[in-house]
């Protein structure tokens, strides 16, 4: 059997992924043609809305609500990021932001309403401090990648020339997201941004011990980074799924032993090798199992912020490698 071509559009920062995009570790049964997107935030974009890659690598929260509106690509278990939410909610010193709940009736700022990592901070503020999300008003400078997601009440658009950065330091928002999540950048996502420096204290300093208590009591380990493929290519060659599957966790295997022994001391080995202390060895467990309780949080509070028409099962968003042909 001849292989199968495949435009595949995943990012260039992860060194778990490197071996197969240099093509040390082989695709089986598949032709790769990476496509560079930088930022990969870009690559989330032309996926939803013009479906222009065969596998692409997009954020978990932007899939759960394409694939709720239709579009035709699923998910592999394969999740590439990983990082806790209970830091990079920024406060402004002045604003008397004491508690979470000090939240409510305050304007608050995310570049766009659906980006994962808003998403995930807003299920510890609802979820393990009973915030009530419809009473914070979310301010948004940037579209949302799917387009046919309407926005609940309580979501507002920064006026056009305007940025969040730039009204977190005037005081018109009290909180954002740091990064490129909110006020650490002004400009388009998808064609490059400025970074903004932001000297504001987090919501919560003492956010890697609430993450460790929360994990230990949940088993929740939010992803980011997940791999699609399109439903015409699995149901053409279904195969596919075990192949990316196998191909992914050999080269993140290979990766974590050089990770584990030091000969990779790079700052993602580094932050990998702390979250081991909370989440284990494996700090980027792939597999429907392995994150079950993970993929059913974020599918609820997807639906509860208002993102999901309707709730979504597990086969539906989900096909599991394990249970995949091989290829022959």
């Amino acid at each position: 059997m001849s292989k199968v071509p495949l435009k595949i559009a995943i990012s260039t920062e992860h060194p778990h992924t490197a071996a197969i995009r240099s093509g040390e570790i082989e695709i089986e049964g598949v032709e790769p043609e990476f496509i560079v997107t930088k930022p990969q935030i870009g690559a989330f974009r032309r996926m939803v809305r013009d479906l222009e890659f065969d596998v692409c690598e997009i954020a978990p929260t932007t899939y759960i609500i394409a694939r709720a509106y239709g579009k035709p690509f699923k998910a592999l278990p394969i999740f590439v990021v990983r990082r806790f939410h209970h830091s990079g909610l920024l406060v402004r010193p002045d604003a008397g932001i004491t508690s979470p709940k000090d939240l409510e009736g305050k304007q608050c700022g995310v570049r766009a309403y659906s980006v994962t990592t808003g998403v995930w901070t807003r299920q510890v503020l609802i979820d393990e401090f009973g915030v009530d999300n419809n009473k914070i008003t979310w301010w948004v400078d940037d579209e949302e990648h799917v387009q046919e997601l309407q926005l609940p009440a309580n979501v507002k658009h920064v006026p056009a020339g305007d940025s969040l950065a730039d009204m977190m330091a005037r005081g018109d928002i009290i909180a954002g997201f740091d990064g490129a999540a909110g006020i650490g950048r002004t400009g388009a996502p998808t064609g490059g941004w400025q970074e903004v420096e932001t000297n504001y204290p987090d919501l919560f300093p003492n956010a890697v011990e609430l993450e460790a208590e929360y994990y230990a009591r949940t088993k929740v380990y939010p992803m980011h980074g997940t791999i699609v493929v399109k439903d015409s290519v699995l149901e053409q060659h279904p195969w596919i799924a075990k192949s990316l599957n196998d191909a992914f966790t050999k080269a993140k295997d290979q990766w974590l032993e050089k990770m584990h022994s030091g000969e990779d001391s790079s700052g993602v080995a580094k932050k990998y090798k702390a979250l081991t202390e909370i989440v284990g060895p494996d700090p980027l467990p792939y597999g429907i199992e392995e994150n079950r309780a993970t993929i059913e949080a974020l599918e609820k509070t997807a639906y509860d912020q208002g993102l999901i028409p309707s709730r979504m099962t597990m086969d539906e968003l989900f096909v599991d490698p394990l249970k995949a042909p091989s290829f022959a």
